[in-house]
């Protein structure tokens, strides 16, 4: 079995419970989520959930219809890292006094186009946006120079035109529907 990491994108309206719901679709067939975010989405009242997994196509369709189901949920796609644009943040806390005893550690930052965003004495914030890849491997550099005091990713977040678009669809044809039973109970 060929796995893919793909990545899932669920538009909802915002219910308690609705969480714990999608998650269980992916425990319930074994598969790892490897990174989540959940924000409100550029559309009023609606979600989105953003998830990554690594599976084989035919398990992702099947994924996708049962999480498709649930009464909470407007639309779920997947797509492939060639099919949507997607990023990640990291902070990373850097100790201070190791980094500023070597100069290495200001070059590693700036190669990979990181930013200071807080100092101190005591320690440094540095901050990544990029691909997964490179958060990594800025982590394990900075870790080589046993700087590295604490480190936090955001997961992946995700964009694509095609779902808000119909996201947009379903909404306007739901409205549509519930003005027409209101018409039809005059």
């Amino acid at each position: 079995m060929d796995k893919t990491l793909y990545t899932l994108i669920v538009h909802s309206e915002n219910f308690a419970g609705l969480l714990n719901q999608v998650t269980a679709v992916f425990t319930r067939r074994q598969i790892n989520i490897e990174s989540l975010n959940v924000s409100a989405s550029s559309i009023k009242g609606v979600h989105k959930y953003t998830i990554t997994a690594w599976t084989d196509k035919d398990t992702i369709e099947k994924v996708v219809k049962q999480i498709e189901k649930k009464i909470d949920v407007l639309q779920a796609h997947y797509f492939t890292e060639d099919e949507i644009y997607f990023h990640e943040i990291a902070l990373y806390k850097v100790s201070m006094p190791e980094f500023q005893s070597q100069p290495e550690a200001s070059k590693v930052i700036r190669r990979y186009n990181a930013r200071i965003v807080e100092v101190n004495p005591v320690f440094a914030i540095v901050e990544k946006n990029g691909i997964s890849e490179e958060i990594t491997s800025l982590y394990e550099e900075l870790s080589a120079l046993n700087c590295v005091l604490q480190f936090v990713r955001s997961g992946r977040v995700a964009i694509t035109t095609s779902c808000f678009e119909r996201v947009n669809e379903f909404l306007a044809d739901r409205e549509t529907k519930y003005n027409l039973s209101k018409k039809e109970e005059k």
